[in-house]
Parts: structure tokens; C-alpha cells; sequence
């Protein structure tokens, strides 16, 4: 979403005093140097898109020296040495020994119960299944980030009803560092996690059938029947380092591994992949808003690209850029480097697919640079079968954007004026009208959704929802059944400030996806919450409601970053269900005893054979309500 976010980027987690030279280097490794000088700047800041120092305290240190080893915080990280970076992550953790470890190990299938450490001194164990019973699909089956073709997060067969939703109650609990939407095809459900830790759980127990421990993601697995794997059964996972892996979904034997996808030093994959007949499409970002803090950065030459994959080998068809035309200087800076552009309009969101008109559907990030372009917060169809633009509808101008610009920066990588950060990411919905007409539905951090001809890209209507900011207006995701559009609002911006959060319209919100006309609206309550790196201080609780929705007949579900996970009835918008997941602690099925739950971000719940799930902990994404370590929830009937 463009600095959107993050999920991540929530990113940007941040920090920010871009000092090039190394603690190691002075001497001795000293944690609380680093930290003073490389990470207090956003981290005790109040910075929104910056964990807190008590949310850190609250990770494992080996999720912390990952962050700056391989993900998000890899740009801000420059110039540490790797004992500088366990000694900030054991400072930040109180970690016992004093030493912190990124280094993972094996998990065995069968009937072991491996450790694995959770965060801090704090083990648990992988319970491992019994038996590994073959995949055997049904029609309740979430198998992609927004279950069918046109991404609407619709599950026409949840085996559960309207009347059985008030009686969820959580059936089982599994704790892992970050975890994101799983998917769920008969008894199995795969999910990933940004420790670097892929599953393939029991969906009835949270047993757990294999895992692969070398695979940092937040995307949702993509789950198909297909001949390359000798079950029958294939998985293809996007890594935040630029590779796509396929697997044997039964036995988590690899099947290829790609090349790396882009070069680009600081591009990431954060967008969940999506089969389109012999093809994987793959949509591409980056964390260059990020890397631009530092003065030492010349920014900025990162360009978003949507690829295709051949299914059967991981080989590269194509790969398309969202942003046209050469490289050109814009200035030189007085630290050594250059401003150059035009760059930007990252990929964060999952592609949706129209097979009949032989299109994907994908939408951009803003513009990093000085140099304006047509490319960045835009929609844009390609040809499934070329890659070749066929159209493009930028919806916001001017908004050139990279992270720590203000009346102290001194990275010298600011556009001027600096854009509001308005890009896309969420996933656009295609939706069929009654009349049989269709209509290409998405939703803007700006607060306001657009619906478009999906032959042409032109503008069939637009209404603004919520009051937008970088934090969203939308984020990660809306949802559709046949009759309506389903839009959470963040907004989170607002709502830290009194004098401010009456502005904000965090909530969820109904509308026409005929004429954009808002339906109903159901304002975020106001509700009792706890955070666990809160304990003895005022609650930093949230209103907003940035997650992606789930819809089944009847109802739709969603979380917000107050760790609430509700119901709305589809019709009225009224909560016909909710519980607290911070309200309570959980002893999960691999050992952890007392996990605490919190805020609900990202891409949002599964609905899947009379079942509910939803990750309960930010879904990793850096901000209020991350405990770093998250709860996967498992709802059923009574619990039962």
C-alpha cells in the first residue's frame, strides 16, 4: 500500500537516525547505544507507524534481528554489524543470556513436538499431528486470499448460519511471531508468518501436519489440485525477499523455488499470489519510503511491477512495470548522491483475475520522487496472457511520498511538496450486477472508493467513506457479496488525538456497488480493550478497523486494531456478534501458556467449513496493538 502500510509497513517501523557508523565499531556491542542512536527517534516518538519501545519488549529477539537483518528494517540497519544487532535486540527484550539469534532450525514431521521459541525465555513446542490423512477439497474452501477469481472475500458455504455466529466461541489457539490470513482447503489450513515459519496445521486441532522454517512471508498461501505435486495438492508462497516457492501441500516437499523476481536491493513481496491457469501472478513492492530516511540513501529508483510465473518451474513470463519512462536526475545532494525519478507505485495488494476478459486487475502505491507519473495510485488491467497495460486510471496526482519528511529531516530525499500518502492497499473486488453488468470496486487510504468500467477503466462513480490519511481511509481489503460492497475505514490517524477523532470515520460501510451510494454505516464502537505492552500505563486502544472483511451469507466479519472481532448483519450493519481477543489470555496448542491477544490488522479472517479464523496480535504489522507475537484464533460453534 505504499508506505501503506505495511502490513507492514506499519510499519516503517522504523527508525530513524540514519547513522552510518557502526556501535561495534567503538567498542564492545552496547544495545542501548544502537538504540539511542539508530531507533529511538520513531520508536519513542509517538511515530504511528512505529512500534512503541513496550510493544518491542514484547517480541522475540530473534524477530527483532530478522526485522533488521531481512525485512523491514533492513534500510535503517546499514553500518550495524550483526553483534550490534543482537545486542539491540537482547537490550530491547531483556533476553536471558543477553544474546539474541535469528538462526532457525528444522521441523520434523510425525510425532515429535519440536521447541520453538517464542519470545523472550518463553518455549513452546510444534504439536505434531498423529497422522497426515490426504487433502480432499469441499465446497467450503478458502483457498486464496480473497477466495474466488474476483477477490471478493464471499464464502458462499461457510458451513455456519446466521444463527449459529453468536455462539462462536474459540476452540483452539496457536501462538507464532506475525502470523497472517490462513487458507483452509477440508481438514488442513496453511498459514505463514514473518519468523520465517510456514505451516500446515490440522484446521479441527491446530496440530500441526509439517512446517518449513525458512520462509519469511506475510502473504496467504495460494492452495490449488494440480499434477505438479505428487499428492495431488500444490501451495505457492511469496517470500519477503523476492523468491515464490511451491510446494507439496500435503508433504511441504518443495517443488521449485524461482529466481529472485526483482533485484531491487530493498524490494519486498507483499502481496499474496494468485493461479491463473498456467500462470502465477505475482504482484511486487518495496520498502524505499523506508530507506529514504537516511541521508546516505540516493533515492529513489525502485518501480512496482506485476510478474507471471510459469506454474509448473517458477520460470519468469513476464514482468511488467507500473511506471513508464526513463531515469533522470533531479538534484544532487550536499551529503554525496542524487535524487532521481520518477519511482514508486509499489504492488502492495494481491492482483484480482478476470478470465473472461483475458485481464489482471492491480492496483499502485504513490510516487516516491519529485517527478510525477501516471503510474503510481492507479488501477491498472494487464493482459494475463502479455502482461501489456491495457488501461490505467490514476485516481490521486501529485502525491510524492517517502517517510520521515519534516521540519527535522535531514535524508534530503523529500519531495517537495510532500504528497499524502493516499495509495492502494486493497485488493480491488469485481463485482456482477443484477442486470448482469460488472463493475471493478477499490478502495484508497484516501477514504474513498471508486468503481470502475472494468472493459475500459472509466470512472463509473466514486464516494468518499472515511476521512483518509496514510494510515487509510481503507487498508488492507474490502468484501462483497451479490448485493453490496463492504468497506472498513482506519482512519486511524485521527483517533490519537482528541482534538482530531471526531474527524475520523473508522467503522465498516456498506454500499451499491451500482452507484456508490453508502447503504448503512456502522460506526466503530467505543469498547473496552487491553494491550499487553500497556500494563501499567494509559491504553493506547484503537478504534480503527484497517483489516480486510470476510462475508458469508447474511453477514460480514471484522476486526479492528481495539483486538474486538465482530459480526455485522449484511443488511442493517448491525453487530449481531462480537468478542474482546484482548480481554483474555490463551494457553495455545503449542505450549504457550497465557498468550495475550490484540489488535486485528492485515489481510483479515478465513471462513472455512463451520469455522473462524483470525489473528488476534496486529498480524505482525508494526504499530498499536502488536504484541509481536500473535494468537491464531480458531472459532467454532460452542467451541466444539
Amino acid at each position: 500500500m505504499s508506505s501503506i502500510r505495511s502490513w507492514l509497513f506499519g510499519a516503517a517501523l522504523a527508525a530513524a537516525s540514519a547513522v552510518s557508523v557502526s556501535a561495534h565499531a567503538q567498542g564492545a556491542p552496547d544495545g542501548a547505544n544502537v538504540y539511542e542512536t539508530r531507533c529511538k527517534a520513531c520508536h519513542d516518538g509517538g511515530n504511528p507507524r512505529a512500534p512503541s519501545r513496550a510493544d518491542l519488549a514484547q517480541r522475540a529477539p530473534a524477530d527483532i534481528v530478522t526485522a533488521l537483518t531481512s525485512g523491514i528494517m533492513q534500510p535503517m540497519a546499514q553500518g550495524l554489524s550483526d553483534a550490534d544487532k543482537q545486542a539491540v535486540a537482547a537490550y530491547l527484550t531483556s533476553a536471558p543470556g543477553g544474546e539474541a539469534s535469528a538462526g532457525r532450525t528444522s521441523r520434523p514431521t510425525g510425532t515429535e513436538m519440536p521447541q520453538v521459541a517464542i519470545k523472550g525465555g518463553v518455549v513452546g513446542t510444534d504439536p505434531m499431528c498423529a497422522t497426515n490423512p490426504p487433502i480432499h477439497a469441499g465446497p467450503s474452501d478458502w483457498a486464496s486470499m480473497g477466495v474466488d477469481d474476483a477477490s471478493t472475500r464471499f464464502q458462499r458455504h461457510p458451513g455456519l448460519n446466521p444463527a449459529d455466529v453468536p455462539k462462536l466461541k474459540v476452540k483452539w489457539a496457536f501462538s507464532m511471531t506475525g502470523g497472517g490470513q490462513p487458507a483452509v482447503v477440508g481438514d488442513w489450513l496453511w498459514v505463514t508468518n514473518r519468523s520465517g515459519k510456514f505451516y500446515a496445521l490440522d484446521a479441527k486441532t491446530g496440530c500441526v501436519h509439517w512446517s518449513v522454517d525458512d520462509l519469511v512471508s506475510r502473504t496467504t498461501p495460494m492452495i490449488i489440485k494440480s499434477s505438479i505435486a505428487p499428492s495431488g495438492w500444490a501451495t505457492f508462497v511469496s517470500q519477503s525477499d523476492r523468491i515464490v516457492r511451491a510446494f507439496d501441500a500435503q508433504t511441504g516437499k518443495e517443488l521449485w523455488k524461482s529466481a529472485q523476481i526483482e533485484t531491487h536491493p530493498v524490494s519486498v513481496l507483499t502481496g499474496s499470489p494468485v493461479v491463473a491457469g498456467d500462470r502465477l501472478i505475482v504482484p511486487i513492492s518495496s520498502i524505499e519510503e523506508a530507506a529514504a530516511m537516511s541521508k546516505a540513501y540516493s533515492c529513489c529508483t525502485f518501480r512496482g511491477s506485476v510478474a507471471a510465473l510459469d506454474l509448473k518451474t517458477g520460470k519468469l513470463l513476464w514482468k511488467t512495470p507500473m511506471i513508464d519512462g526513463p531515469m533522470k536526475t533531479i538534484r544532487d545532494k550536499t551529503t554525496g548522491g542524487k535524487v532521481q525519478g520518477p519511482a514508486g507505485a509499489a504492488v502492495w495488494a494481491a492482483p484480482t483475475l478476470d478470465k473472461k476478459r483475458g485481464l489482471v486487475y492491480a492496483v499502485t502505491g504513490d510516487s516516491y520522487t519529485d517527478i510525477d507519473t501516471n503510474g503510481d495510485d492507479a488501477i491498472v488491467a494487464l493482459d494475463l496472457k502479455t502482461g501489456a497495460i491495457k488501461w490505467r486510471r490514476q485516481v490521486s496526482e501529485h502525491d510524492n511520498f517517502v517517510m520521515g519528511c519534516g521540519p527535522r529531516s535531514e535524508s534530503g530525499n523529500c519531495p517537495t511538496p510532500l504528497g499524502p500518502d493516499y495509495d492502494f492497499g486493497a485488493t480491488p473486488v469485481l463485482m456482477t450486477l443484477h442486470g448482469g453488468k460488472q463493475v471493478l470496486v477499490a478502495g484508497q487510504k484516501s477514504g474513498i472508493v471508486y468503481g470502475l468500467n472494468p472493459d475500459t477503466g472509466a470512472l463509473i462513480w466514486k464516494t468518499i467513506v472515511g476521512a483518509g490519511s496514510a494510515l487509510g481511509g481503507v487498508e488492507w481489503g474490502i468484501g462483497a457479496d451479490d448485493s453490496r460492497v463492504y468497506v472498513p475505514i482506519s482512519d486511524l490517524v485521527y483517533l490519537f488525538n482528541p482534538a482530531t477523532a471526531s474527524k475520523g470515520k473508522a467503522g465498516v460501510y456498506a454500499l451499491n456497488p451500482a452507484d456508490g451510494a453508502i447503504v448503512w454505516s456502522a460506526p466503530a464502537p467505543v469498547a473496552p480493550c487491553v494491550y499487553a505492552s500497556d500494563k501499567g500505563k494509559p491504553s493506547r486502544c484503537a478504534r480503527a478497523q484497517p483489516a480486510a472483511p470476510a462475508v458469508i451469507p447474511g453477514l460480514v466479519f471484522e476486526g479492528g486494531l481495539d483486538g474486538w472481532f465482530r459480526a455485522y448483519d449484511a443488511k442493517t450493519g448491525k453487530i449481531v456478534w462480537e468478542d474482546s481477543t484482548t480481554s483474555r489470555t490463551y494457553d495455545t496448542v503449542n505450549g504457550i501458556k497465557g498468550q495475550p491477544g490484540g489488535g486485528i490488522d492485515g489481510m483479515g479472517p478465513t471462513v472455512a467449513d463451520g469455522m473462524v479464523f483470525i489473528t488476534s496480535g496486529n498480524n505482525g504489522a508494526a504499530r498499536v496493538g502488536s504484541n509481536g507475537v500473535n494468537v491464531l484464533l480458531a472459532y467454532s460453534v460452542d467451541g466444539k
